[in-house]
């Protein structure tokens, strides 16, 4: 009701989407660091029609590539299909149990991304320094996915580690990889709506 004589009428997923596109741009958090140090997000609302609408296209993209194509899916997409964007995997990974990988390095000359003896790129060195409140994400990523594991053992069930390195598993590497692609090519057209936003009413 308070929204709509100002942008006609609003769904919940509408301005969910909208605040989506806002939260998940850095440049959220650099133009409101200082009102960030009291915890707890506060959205913008702009009064242009246009310009939400822009920021719940972009909102409504990003939580599909985000949930791995399971939401807003757009026309002409299948559920749970990731867009591929560049990164391939050049050199497979040995799928026997003595060469599980047990470490991983990024190469920025090359923008090739090492897993044990295999090899996926290009990786964008923005996808690769991707992070989330502090979090690499391809790095947390891949730390759990390596031999020796990683996070706190709770139990004895943290234990349990996989044997061999699996197609699926680089399968799910690379619609990480593209998801992130996707995800930073995004962000300057995020900031511009951001900032469009603040200046607008």
């Amino acid at each position: 009701d308070a929204l709509g004589p100002h942008l006609g009428n609003v769904t919940p997923e509408d301005f969910f989407a909208y605040c989506y596109a806002l939260l998940a741009t850095p440049a959220y958090v650099e133009t409101f660091s200082e009102e960030l140090t009291v915890p707890g997000p506060r959205i913008p609302l702009t009064k242009d029609r246009n310009v939400f609408q822009k920021a719940v296209r972009l909102g409504r993209r990003l939580i599909w590539l985000h949930s791995y194509g399971e939401r807003f899916v757009p026309p002409g997409q299948s559920n749970g299909d990731v867009p591929q964007e560049r990164a391939r995997c050049r050199r497979a990974v040995p799928d026997a149990s003595k060469r599980y990988p047990e470490e991983y390095s990024y190469n920025d000359a090359s923008q090739v991304l090492h897993v044990g003896e295999g090899e996926f790129g290009p990786v964008p060195k923005a996808v690769w320094d991707f992070s989330v409140s502090g979090l690499q994400v391809v790095h947390s990523w891949l730390n759990y996915r390596m031999k020796r594991g990683a996070g706190r053992s709770s139990s004895p069930l943290d234990e349990i580690r996989p044997q061999c390195w699996t197609g699926e598993m680089s399968q799910e590497l690379l619609e990480l990889l593209w998801v992130l692609e996707a995800t930073v090519g995004m962000l300057p057209e995020m900031a511009q709506t951001l900032e469009a936003i603040v200046a607008g009413e």
